[in-house]
């Protein structure tokens, strides 16, 4: 049923974390303003088609929230319903809104994680301020780069990361400190960028499985933009993530992306 959804690709990216040295060295954060913090591009009304019917056929998969996330998740559909009202592309009724690509979406009829999920192409992930870290206690996740939500949840930042070589304690430390930062109201963002011999945007993956890559054949590039904003009310911070996929031969300077990339494997 879900092989309609292999292949969606954006037209061009509109982000391109290997060019610019802000983005290009870990952690690689930067300042938001607050109007850019959610994104919109040619993909939502493909991209938005899967996310529902990965919802409908593997909500476990794509979605889990603790009950200390639960205050968390209901501040985030506010603040995102505040965040759409700005967007006339959006229609709000009292307790509907219609999506950009006419989909009408009942506020009341699933978890706000699930709900908020459905309206932005962002996937999003909760995290809550525990001891002397953030740890992960929500998320609709859709579009996993190669990790399953299942293993992740209840974990803190450097768990998380475990499987990335880059991720060391010094970056884990900087990144933490960064969160303990954070001012409602900002939002700041990085990027990643990966090559995949496969297009499909939800790839959840074990850790203790290795990721299959073709050396020969055809080759994607996957890139998120990941934001991160503090919430007023519970102090939650969401970890946003919005994913684009394009054929290798469309990333601009391919020479500057493959030594990013190399650079990533070490």
């Amino acid at each position: 049923m879900l092989h309609e959804f292999y292949e969606i690709c954006q037209e061009n990216l509109s982000f391109e974390p290997w060019i610019e040295e802000k983005t290009r060295r870990l952690p690689g954060i930067n300042p938001l303003e607050i109007d850019e913090w959610l994104f919109r591009d040619d993909a939502f009304v493909r991209q938005m088609k899967y996310r529902d019917a990965l919802i409908r056929t593997k909500r476990e998969v794509v979605f889990d929230c603790y009950d200390e996330g639960e205050s968390i998740a209901h501040e985030l559909l506010r603040t995102l319903l505040d965040a759409v009202k700005k967007d006339n592309t959006y229609r709000i009724e009292q307790n509907y809104v219609t999506r950009p690509d006419g989909t009408r979406i009942d506020l009341n009829g699933d978890h706000p994680l699930i709900v908020a999920g459905r309206l932005v192409q962002e996937d999003l992930c909760l995290l809550k301020h525990k001891g002397d870290q953030h740890v992960l206690v929500g998320a609709i996740l859709c579009f996993p780069a190669s990790w399953l939500l299942a293993e992740k949840m209840g974990m803190p930042l450097i768990s998380i990361h475990t499987p990335v070589p880059q991720y060391n304690e010094r970056i884990a430390r900087v990144v933490q400190r960064m969160f303990d930062n954070m001012q409602p109201g900002r939002v700041i963002y990085r990027g990643n960028s990966l090559s995949y011999s496969n297009p499909d945007l939800h790839q959840p993956r074990s850790m203790n499985e290795r990721r299959k890559r073709d050396k020969f054949g055809k080759k994607w590039v996957r890139v998120e933009r990941q934001t991160l904003r503090k919430l007023e009310e519970t102090k939650g911070v969401v970890f946003g993530i919005h994913t684009s996929v394009v054929p290798e031969e469309k990333a601009p300077n391919l020479e500057v992306l493959a030594t990013y990339l190399a650079e990533k494997e070490l």
